[in-house]
């Protein structure tokens, strides 16, 4: 009966592409798996550390944490979706405090970051449109392109040349053009040339949605992303962020004009028909995003290591720069920032090709008891597998010298 299914799974193991669930437990950048094997944990986006350790002596955390424990005032499951009656006063206080973060009218709080990717582009994005999707964009993304019925193309990494080329020759044939694009890639740790493509929004009368998954928490002198950071917060009025990463919790949001917002609840299937963020994680959010003020020490810490790893894959033949394909504008506006800032995004790959050699690189590493994830197709290109280094403010300097000794045989 499930013939077909065995054959495919076998054809992924013959490729060294066979996934399994492994039961692991966690402990600040400790990681033990079921055997009791005890790991230096490098595969994680807790980047802040607050997922295991709240920042203390913030009375506003204090006051979350203290909702967190108390059972009375925070049952287990929010018993709804937001619209009937799972959106409850914590929702409102945690959609808030995000608005107030990013500087926008407005903020949704979904489920998770693949519900608010997928949903708002799917329901925002229409068959009178056009988009234009990065070849390297998150699979919520992707997926959202794909049930939006918009025609969508897919350009080259960064190629903003490729973007303003097609829109100065197709611009008219649609309605509404959208630039969907990953703020930080998570897979490669670059920047988008954010920039330029609100400089080419603004010239063909596009709309930018921008996923700030990997930016929120770690760039910009708030901690609200990339957009921040590189100036142009204020241009990008669709901005997608999740509570799981560097906030250490579980869910989604969308920053938007208020006549956005209301335009997802009312038609956004992933809000409407997904039960309600859990009010653990809501408070939990709520004292990530309180303590962001009190975390400017931890980003630094954590930037720091990122970026004395980076020197010491730039002096090796491991250099990301020399084996990763990105098309990045030479000079023009914010291409000395996107550089400088990429140095210290705590997302690092170490590039080993084929399949097989990923494994094995992997299997080098837990044997020198560390555990640095392998990635391979189809979460990235053929050819392209590598070790997905993340960093996280609880690594030490020991920590990361131990990292840089397990890489340097391979």
């Amino acid at each position: 009966m499930w013939d077909d299914f065995q054959a495919r799974l076998d054809a992924l193991d013959q490729q060294s592409r066979l996934r399994k669930l492994t039961a692991r437990s966690a402990s600040g950048v400790s990681l033990s798996l079921a055997d009791g094997t005890p790991l230096l944990n490098f595969g994680s986006n807790d980047y802040l550390g607050l997922a295991h350790q709240p920042v203390p002596g913030n009375h506003a955390v204090e006051q979350s944490a203290k909702r967190l424990a108390d059972s009375d005032a925070c049952q287990a499951g929010s018993t709804a979706s937001a619209l009937v009656c799972g959106w409850t006063e914590h929702h409102q206080t945690l959609a808030d405090k995000i608005a107030a973060l990013e500087g926008t009218q407005s903020a949704v709080v979904f489920p998770t970051g693949f519900a608010a990717c997928m949903g708002t582009i799917a329901t925002l994005c229409g068959p009178n449109d056009l988009i234009l999707s990065d070849q390297l964009n998150h699979a919520s993304l992707i997926d959202g392109c794909r049930l939006s019925r918009a025609q969508c193309v897919v350009y080259p990494h960064r190629d903003v040349d490729f973007i303003d080329d097609h829109l100065t020759q197709h611009r008219q044939a649609y309605q509404r053009v959208w630039i969907v694009s990953d703020a930080v890639f998570s897979m490669d740790g670059h920047l988008a040339p954010l920039p330029q493509l609100v400089q080419i929004s603004k010239t063909h009368d596009a709309d930018l949605i921008v996923d700030e998954a990997h930016g929120t928490g770690v760039l910009g002198d708030h901690l609200s992303g990339a957009c921040e950071a590189l100036g142009v917060k204020d241009s990008v009025h669709i901005r997608i962020g999740t509570l799981s990463k560097a906030l250490g919790s579980q869910g989604g949001f969308i920053v938007c004009p208020q006549i956005v917002a209301d335009y997802l609840v009312n038609h956004c299937r992933t809000l409407i028909y997904s039960t309600a963020l859990n009010l653990p994680a809501v408070h939990a959010a709520i004292a990530a995003v309180d303590s962001l003020p009190d975390c400017q020490q931890r980003r630094q810490h954590v930037c720091g290591l990122a970026a004395q790893f980076r020197r010491f894959l730039a002096e090796t033949r491991w250099s990301p720069a020399a084996q990763l394909a990105t098309t990045l504008p030479e000079g023009g506006s914010g291409t000395e920032s996107i550089t400088a800032l990429e140095t210290g995004v705590p997302i690092i790959p170490i590039m080993t090709g084929s399949d097989v050699a990923t494994i094995a690189a992997a299997e080098s590493m837990r044997s020198l008891g560390l555990y640095v994830p392998a990635i391979r197709p189809p979460t990235v290109s053929e050819g392209q597998g590598r070790l997905r280094v993340s960093l996280s403010a609880l690594h030490s300097q020991a920590d990361l010298q131990r990292l840089i000794d397990a890489v340097k045989p391979l």
